[in-house]
């Protein structure tokens, strides 16, 4: 029984803007009829939780078969109406079961519903998109019509951190209203869809060689943009990054001599402005004495008392259960993928049981204590964070300011070699596209 997919969006909306400094971009999900919402899949049972975020609508979700059975996920998994699906990796022998699957999402479509797949078919850790199984495609050419396919892409800072950003990216629909007549037994077919929704997916995801490379292409989409004064949203950074990728996989393949030694350089200059805690947009800050007092001057109530004891009273009250959720969670040694997921299932009854625990001492004299308790601590927690993490940020920037007033000169010269840098990069950048490697 689906007792939880009803409830599923505002918990999922809940849990993923507590745990991540979470962004969502792009065209919105249709909020009715029947719709196929494909994502990539790095982050275990936490990804379902942010595709739900954009959906803005109940999802049933294909899952794994042994989910089903697990004690710690089970209950999590078939409470919220998923549907299980059979893999050759799990037992060659339920394969045929896989049947009843396809006839329950074909049911599910029909109905109205939206139903999430991940294509990949396994949760990883790996810098880009694995090879995409047909799924998801057969799925589509056994409806009978064109429906929605939507393209949602996650983008993770650091996805095992608590409150390290996440960007949800949602893509333009895939096109293929000229192939929804062909049958799911054309494999010509299924392997020309599998294309486009990889396409798709590529559109609103970040793929790297290497993980190594990630720092590098960061750089030099923050050094392009600092000097082309370039939009920073999410949609965007995401789309710079992965042609920026594809620049430096192009010039590896290539041995482009001129395009690798540009990249060393990138790398030198993101070296050293990381060593003076930099980022290149810093370089053309204003650091007038003016400016300062300005930015002083909004900033003023983050540090007056009720601020500050807020931050305090906040770190105080959710320390335990914080300490406690690290600890429980490192024990079970998840492999990457699966850490936030660990924390968000070790983390929600910790401190649903620590809120519990507050009320009932606030209650022990007057129950209502006990009701305010219960409404203000998680509220409280979450103010506290919020101004704790502005503080932080604050810091940073303040550290900034003072070190370019006092190192004018050095700016200058990092300035001078960072525009030569952008410039350098946005010439490959055309040299690339006008050979047709880059779109």
């Amino acid at each position: 029984m689906a007792w939880l997919q009803p409830l599923f969006p505002p918990l999922a909306r809940a849990a993923a803007n507590v745990y991540y400094r979470l962004t969502v971009a792009g065209a919105g999900a249709p909020r009715s009829g029947p719709l196929l919402l494909v994502a990539n899949h790095p982050n275990s049972l936490f990804d379902p939780v942010l595709v739900q975020v954009v959906a803005r609508r109940p999802v049933r979700f294909l899952a794994k078969a042994p989910l089903f059975t697990d004690r710690r996920v089970g209950w999590l998994v078939r409470g919220a109406g998923a549907i299980p699906v059979y893999r050759a990796s799990d037992d060659p022998a339920l394969l045929d079961r896989n049947v009843d699957m396809f006839r329950a999402v074909h049911a599910a479509l029909a109905g109205g519903d939206a139903v999430g797949i991940f294509p990949e078919g396994l949760s990883h850790s790996d810098p880009g998109l694995a090879p995409l199984r047909t799924g998801a495609a057969r799925i589509a050419l056994g409806v009978g019509h064109a429906f929605p396919i939507l393209p949602v892409g996650l983008v993770f800072r650091a996805k095992d951190v608590f409150r390290s950003e996440a960007h949800v990216l949602v893509g333009q629909p895939v096109e293929w209203d000229d192939m929804a007549i062909r049958s799911v037994a054309d494999a010509g077919a299924v392997r020309e869809l599998t294309a486009r929704i990889d396409a798709a997916l590529r559109h609103v995801t970040v793929n790297l060689e290497r993980w190594e490379d990630r720092p590098l292409a960061e750089c030099a989409v923050r050094i392009w943009e600092a000097e082309r004064s370039a939009e920073r949203a999410p949609p965007e950074r995401v789309a710079r990054l992965e042609v920026t990728t594809r620049m430096l996989a192009t010039a590896r393949a290539s041995a482009d001599a001129a395009a690798l030694a540009l990249a060393g350089e990138v790398r030198a200059h993101c070296a050293r402005l990381a060593r003076l805690h930099l980022r290149p947009g810093d370089l053309a800050a204003d650091v007038g004495f003016g400016r300062g007092l300005t930015w002083g001057a909004r900033r003023l109530p983050l540090v007056l008392p009720l601020a500050a004891a807020t931050a305090v009273a906040g770190f105080a009250l959710f320390l335990v259960p914080y300490w406690l959720t690290g600890r429980v969670a490192a024990a079970f040694r998840a492999p990457p993928d699966q850490v936030a997921t660990t924390k968000l299932l070790v983390g929600i009854p910790l401190y649903a049981i620590w809120v519990l625990a507050l009320a009932a001492a606030a209650g022990w004299r007057s129950p209502w204590a006990g009701v305010a308790a219960l409404a203000l601590a998680p509220i409280l927690g979450m103010v506290g964070l919020r101004v704790r993490e502005r503080w932080r940020g604050d810091w940073r920037d303040a550290r900034r300011f003072f070190l370019l007033r006092s190192r004018r000169e050095l700016a200058a010269q990092l300035a001078r070699r960072q525009h030569a840098l952008a410039d350098r990069l946005h010439a490959l950048y055309t040299t690339y596209a006008s050979r047709g490697v880059l779109p």
